[in-house]
């Protein structure tokens, strides 16, 4: 369908001399002519939408009355021709006030370029499908108690290159629940989207993102989380919280942090080709079945990879919310082609009642020269295979027969990642045969004759790197 630019006001019929730097328009949309001017106006615009209209609101700073909210509510796009509610220009619209947009019973549609400075949070209800928050500046007011800006229920949900930033109290950027006590949001997708600055001194309860909650563990989400920068996020040791089951966390950049990727309840899955570099805390892993592939942990201060111990062998249904909080022994998990470098802590272990299981640690390389290497607690029936391990600290207590002790040639290449050289005996030396690891964390394939660690040996240039601020947020492509 056909887009509908909706005019008002004075502004009607007042064509834009000029394209605006960062304009709202795109490539399909009909030319932003004249936005609505007043928050009644683009009320009014919403309520008569239908699919393919593209409502533009006027930059300038709105404040939402007490009590009052833009609703966006029984109004149903399609997949091909969205209802868009977009600023005149990329952050050129601030929204003040207890709320901005209010969603129930709404599908296909699109929120972008606006400011967001609301002291309430934002919900996508379970009635809500297939919404869109898109090249957004997120900074809500952080006076009083703490609270979670952006709250996810409904299914099929598209989070990307938006930024969110400066929250100094207990609360969360992103949390994905669902409807009921124990059901997950289904399919969500977060990618490029900038988290920076949380600084919540507390010792839980300011994570960017959590996926989930300890009542929601066993439940499939099947989220995505991927091609995100986290920067300076301070308020948790858990920067992306997984709560939930059956998730993909993938080519994201945690730099200078305190948090870390954590599984901490659930099931299935997959963290792969992430940079932690320069923070605190790594990758922590607890439940069943994942698969740990291709990450690069470097310069970290606190633990880098940790295979976690339980207060229970398995979550299930039935426990006690007592029980469901507490932690799930991490049982057959793959840990495979990651890169530890320099860090405080490399791979280490807990001390609780259930000891991790059958948890296969193979064609990983541990670099570092301070403590030890590996610091498992109790296991059992681990297998260890094709590791490299190097540097001054100790080897701990890795079992003999599952690595080699020899210098891996690594090379720091200009985006501080630690590479393998030409003639490395990491090349070609790889022996785990299941799951397949079809390329590497910089996007290079592997071929049938693997390297140990996540790079495989290129002369080409990466195709994947760390992320930076370029990469990312409201600007990102």
């Amino acid at each position: 369908m056909q887009r509908r630019t909706f005019l008002t006001g004075t502004l009607l019929g007042t064509a834009l001399a000029a394209v605006p730097p960062h304009t709202s328009s795109s490539a399909g949309a009909a030319p932003a002519a004249a936005p609505v001017g007043s928050l009644a106006d683009l009320q009014k615009a919403i309520d008569r939408a239908v699919p393919g209209d593209q409502i533009v609101l006027a930059d300038g700073t709105y404040t939402v009355p007490s009590g009052g909210a833009i609703r966006v509510s029984g109004k149903h796009g399609t997949g091909d021709a969205p209802i868009t509610v977009v600023a005149q220009s990329r952050g050129g619209v601030v929204l003040r006030g207890e709320r901005g947009f209010v969603f129930s019973d709404a599908s296909n549609i699109t929120v972008r370029d606006f400011a967001f400075r609301q002291s309430t949070t934002l919900e996508i209800p379970a009635s809500c499908t297939r919404i869109r928050l898109t090249r957004n500046d997120f900074g809500f007011t952080d006076a009083g108690a703490g609270f979670d800006w952006v709250v996810v229920r409904g299914d099929d949900v598209k989070i990307d290159r938006n930024r969110f930033h400066d929250k100094k109290t207990e609360g969360i950027f992103l949390v994905v629940d669902g409807p009921g006590p124990t059901a997950m949001a289904q399919r969500l997708n977060v990618f490029k989207n900038h988290f920076a600055d949380h600084s919540f001194a507390g010792a839980n309860g300011g994570e960017p993102i959590r996926l989930g909650v300890s009542g929601r563990a066993l439940s499939s989400a099947d989220a995505v989380v991927e091609y995100n920068l986290f920067e300076r996020c301070d308020g948790d040791p858990e920067a992306i919280s997984v709560k939930s089951s059956d998730n993909t966390i993938r080519y994201n950049t945690v730099r200078n942090s305190r948090g870390g990727i954590v599984l901490r309840h659930g099931n299935h899955s997959t963290v792969e080709g992430n940079y932690l570099i320069d923070g605190a805390n790594g990758v922590r892993v607890y439940g069943n079945d994942h698969l740990v592939v291709n990450n690069y942990l470097g310069n970290l201060s606190d633990r880098a990879l940790v295979i976690g111990s339980g207060t229970t062998r398995d979550h299930h249904p039935g426990e006690t919310t007592e029980e469901r909080r507490g932690n799930d022994a991490c049982d057959r998990a793959v840990i495979v082609h990651n890169t530890l470098y320099g860090n405080a802590g490399t791979l280490s272990g807990e001390s609780r009642d259930y000891e991790p299981q059958k948890v296969v640690i193979a064609d990983n390389l541990l670099v570092g020269d301070t403590g030890s290497l590996v610091a498992m607690g109790r296991t059992t029936g681990f297998t260890w295979q094709s590791n490299i391990l190097w540097g001054a600290a100790s080897d701990g207590n890795v079992p003999s027969g599952g690595y080699r002790r020899i210098d891996p040639l690594l090379r720091k290449e200009p985006d501080g990642v630690h590479r393998l050289a030409a003639g490395s005996p990491a090349i070609g030396a790889a022996t785990l045969g299941t799951p397949s690891v079809a390329d590497d964390i910089d996007g290079h394939p592997r071929g049938s004759s693997r390297d140990i660690g996540a790079d495989e040996y290129a002369t080409a240039a990466p195709l994947r790197r760390p992320l930076t601020a370029a990469d990312v947020g409201p600007n990102a492509s």
